[in-house]
């Protein structure tokens, strides 16, 4: 959708880039180069931005990448426990903040920027069973909105979306009896899809939202108001 609008687009993945394949041929000139960084180790996430900055100019930064890992708290083995706890972390937190941290350093020197961290309804609502995961989305929420105010005055913005379900392979895994039950729970009695949420960061990211900053956008069918 970015690219559909003008940008030109640099690719993240974990590992291997030819996973990247498919999104790449759909962009066509428009990618402006595949990149591969496990970002359960920090400091792979500056090792990232470098990496893009040293091809190009990078006008904005979207923070995608994530984890979703339940875990029951309590009841959990410590080693489970720690595993969890860091890999969510790390993905989900501590390697936005990282390439954030950078970001914001480019764009201090050449004039401004926008930065859009995707969140998640359970970092405002919390979730039984994926507590990591949810404090790991509110802090990125509160991340988003401390620096939209302390970055205002260098013409740096931040946004934020917080998708509830999203129709995704990920999202289906292992959905087939609970599918019904979810949408039970949704208003508009579908689950989001991909398009829905690349219309929103397309608008923050675009000229129309000039004076936004610090907002993080709900997309969950009336589903949750915080």
């Amino acid at each position: 959708r970015l690219a559909r609008d003008g940008w030109r687009v640099a690719l993240h993945c974990a590992r291997d880039t030819v996973a990247l394949d498919p999104v790449g041929k759909a962009m066509g000139s428009a990618e402006a180069g595949r990149y591969s960084a496990d970002l359960s180790d920090p400091s792979q996430a500056r090792l990232l931005f470098d990496l893009v900055l040293r091809d190009g100019p990078v006008d904005a930064v979207v923070n995608n990448a994530g984890v979703y890992l339940p875990i029951d708290f309590a009841g959990s083995g410590d080693a489970s426990f720690e595993a969890n706890y860091q890999r969510t972390m790390a993905i989900n937190f501590e390697s936005p903040v990282r390439i954030m941290r950078d970001a914001v350093r480019h764009f201090s020197a050449v004039g401004g920027g926008k930065i859009l961290n995707v969140a998640s309804r359970v970092g405002f609502r919390g979730e039984a069973g994926a507590s990591v995961y949810a404090a790991s989305k509110a802090a990125l929420i509160n991340m988003t909105r401390s620096l939209a105010v302390e970055l205002a005055p260098k013409q740096i913005q931040l946004f934020g979306i917080a998708p509830g379900w999203v129709d995704t392979a990920m999202a289906r895994d292992g959905m087939d009896d609970s599918l019904e039950a979810i949408l039970e729970t949704i208003p508009l009695k579908r689950m989001a899809s991909p398009q829905d949420c690349a219309h929103t960061a397309a608008f923050l990211l675009s000229r129309e939202a000039a004076y936004l900053s610090g907002v993080t956008i709900d997309i969950n069918g009336a589903s949750y108001f915080h």
